[in-house]
Parts: C-alpha cells; sequence; structure tokens
C-alpha cells in the first residue's frame, strides 16, 4: 500500500479549540484532493462544511473531549450532528461512569446515541490512557453489545494516545461487527502504517495528508 493509498483510511482531523473557517476549508479541500475517508470537525462548522463540499464525508465529535456531560445533552449534539449534515459521530464515553464501574450505565447511553445515528456511523472514544484493563475489556463488551459501529482509542487530548497494545486488546474482546479506530499521537506515516497494518479500519489524524503528499512529491521528482 503507498502512502497516498494509506489515507483512504484517515479521518482528516481539525479539532482545535481555535480552528477557523480557513483551517477548515483548507483540512476539506485535502480530504477531496487525496481522498481520504472523511473529515472529522467541531460541531459548528458541520452545515457550512456540508453545504460548501457536497458529498465530503463528514464526521463530528460528541461530549469531546472530557466525555461527562449528560446523556441528554449528548443525544442532542447527536441529533443535530446528523440533521446539519454529519455522517459519522465520534462520541466519548462518560469516563467517570467507567471509573465507577457503571459499565451498564454507559452501555445505555451509547446504545441511545446509536439509536440516534440509525443507519450512520457511530465510534465510541473510551480514553484509553485513562483505563486499566479490566476497565478496556469492559468497554470493549459494551460497545459491542450497543451496537456501535467502532471503538476509538482516544480523543488525542488526553494524557496518551493510541498504542498498538490497546488495538491487539481490542481485537480480543470486541464483537466481529466492531471496528477499530485508532487516534491521539499517530504524527508520523510509520505510525498510519503500523496502526493500519495492526487492524485499525479508521485513524485519526492531522498531518498525514502533508506528510504523504510531501512523500508522493519527492518520488514523482526522481
Amino acid at each position: 500500500m503507498t502512502d497516498l493509498e494509506m489515507l483512504s483510511y484517515v479521518d482528516h482531523t481539525q479539532l482545535k479549540a481555535f480552528a477557523t473557517w480557513e483551517d477548515i476549508e483548507e483540512l476539506c479541500k485535502e480530504a477531496v484532493e487525496y481522498k481520504t475517508a472523511s473529515v472529522c470537525i467541531p460541531p459548528c462548522y458541520i452545515s457550512r462544511v456540508h453545504d460548501q463540499f457536497p458529498g465530503l464525508n463528514i464526521c463530528t465529535v460528541v461530549g469531546f473531549p472530557l466525555g461527562y456531560s449528560v446523556s441528554e445533552s449528548k443525544i442532542l449534539e447527536t441529533k443535530k450532528a446528523i440533521e446539519d449534515g454529519a455522517s459519522e459521530v465520534d462520541m466519548v464515553v462518560n469516563i467517570s461512569d467507567v471509573k465507577n464501574g457503571d459499565y451498564g450505565k454507559v452501555e445505555k447511553e451509547i446504545a441511545e446515541l446509536k439509536k440516534e445515528t440509525g443507519k450512520n456511523i457511530l465510534k465510541v472514544i473510551i480514553e484509553a490512557c485513562y483505563l486499566t484493563e479490566e476497565e478496556k475489556i469492559a468497554m470493549c463488551k459494551a460497545v459491542t453489545a450497543a451496537g456501535a459501529d467502532y471503538i476509538k482509542t482516544s480523543t488525542g487530548f488526553g494524557t496518551g494516545g493510541a498504542t498498538l497494545e490497546d488495538i491487539d486488546l481490542f481485537k480480543k474482546h470486541i464483537g466481529p461487527d466492531v471496528k477499530i479506530k485508532a487516534a491521539g499521537g499517530v504524527r508520523t506515516l510509520e505510525d498510519l502504517r503500523a496502526y493500519i497494518e495492526a487492524g485499525c479500519s479508521r485513524v485519526g489524524a492531522s498531518a498525514a495528508v502533508k506528510l504523504a503528499a510531501q512523500n508522493e512529491k519527492v518520488t514523482v521528482g526522481k
């Protein structure tokens, strides 16, 4: 797989608190040119991107980045995101509920958001850097039982990001219909390739497009 071909796995991401429209517009143009899986953008930009870039696959975030907003708020966020034109939602679980061992409550919330997304994709961010192995396994089971489409390692705003060890753990404990997204700390093309080869169907990254494009230009120039 070439560097550019790997971009079809990438959710091209811009989630900084100070992201301007110019930042988002550049992200979307790159996504169209390099055929990334999606753009992952703040909810406030969904409608504008949907209008200006018809056909572009839009991913957004819910309960982001801390996860502890109440379920009713997450449901409303999800409903609005879909109405505005998002086709993929990356939700953050209530990490406090996970740490309290209230896994049933977490599963119920995921199921409620999956009901809102319907045929659209729901990815569940468990923020693995804060969890024990037991808690990660419990989240694999909750994500599976709730009918979500993906389990996702990280927000990129926590104390740690994706690890290959977590990907291996997920593969052992998720159901056959659940895919894996790695995010947080995927900064090189070598990282991207490693996570794809490890079994990730998606990788959240902000720099992959520019790195792959630069490598392609160097190769073409030889």
